[in-house]
């Protein structure tokens, strides 16, 4: 069901030193633990091009949301691991030829995806959301408030065929990247941006901004627009590794340990 402009979709978030912490685990749910062999070493495969997801530290190793929460999995199940840094586009040959056996990296969960591969839970999605000038003090976006509101938007992408379902009152001003509608909202020439979060929250906590933008309104993420999220990829003959990292993922998020990652590389919450 597609969702209207008035409605951000609430996945259960929680605020943690002013941050705000997306929960994607059903409370009533509880999942249970399979056997793994204890001997078992479980090798990951990540890419470190992707911050705050999986990048290289400061000591030159991966690390990340991404890479810490394949670490943290590991020491609740009480296994070995390693983790491989592969390029992005190997990933899956890589896991298809038994070179590694979870894929931890930023690869969109799809129909596709879940036919050829077994796939966590998402551990973490990208939202759509609205930044705004902060000396403009415009109100939070809506179907009323952006009525004759100049808004931003890369051309092509998602937050674009979003904005031309539900945003019509709006005057739509598409940008070839980023950057250059980051640089439009800076500069004072459209009142609203609507595009990815994630992307977003990076800007705005960093230089190139200097201060001038915050988010406005809530995250939005309708999977038909923006995507299911991403998970674990593990090959799917190896379900048993699959089901303990839901196991695992949820006992973190439970026990305090995904938030306290979470803080670690988000100070800015794309949500």
């Amino acid at each position: 069901m597609l969702l209207p402009l008035t409605f951000a979709l609430n996945i259960g978030a929680v605020q943690a030193q002013g941050v705000n912490i997306p929960n994607f685990w059903d409370p009533r749910t509880q999942l249970e633990r399979p056997e793994l062999p204890a001997t078992r070493t479980i090798r990951f495969l990540v890419d470190d091009d992707f911050p705050p997801l999986h990048f290289p530290g400061l000591d030159g190793n991966p690390t990340g949301l991404s890479v810490e929460l394949a670490r943290a999995a590991c020491e609740r199940l009480g296994l070995t691991c390693t983790v491989q840094v592969r390029r992005f586009d190997t990933l899956l040959n890589a896991l298809n030829e038994k070179q590694g056996d979870v894929v931890a990296a930023a690869i969109p969960i799809t129909a596709d995806l879940r036919r050829g591969y077994a796939v966590t839970g998402p551990y973490f999605k990208i939202p759509a959301r609205f930044a705004v000038r902060r000396d403009k003090n415009l109100p939070a976006p809506d179907a009323k408030t952006l009525q004759g509101k100049s808004l931003g938007v890369v051309g092509g992408t998602a937050h674009e065929a979003y904005a031309k379902s539900f945003m019509g009152g709006a005057s739509l001003k598409p940008y070839p990247e980023l950057a250059a509608a980051q640089t439009a909202l800076k500069a004072g020439e459209i009142d609203y941006l609507f595009a990815d979060g994630l992307g977003l929250a990076l800007w705005i906590g960093g230089e190139e901004a200097a201060g001038c933008c915050d988010f406005s309104g809530g995250p939005y993420l309708e999977s038909r627009f923006f995507g299911e999220g991403i998970g674990f990829i593990t090959r799917t003959e190896d379900d048993g590794l699959r089901r303990a990292l839901d196991f695992a993922l949820q006992q973190l998020w439970r026990e305090g340990r995904y938030a306290e990652l979470y803080l670690r590389f988000f100070p800015i919450s794309p949500y």
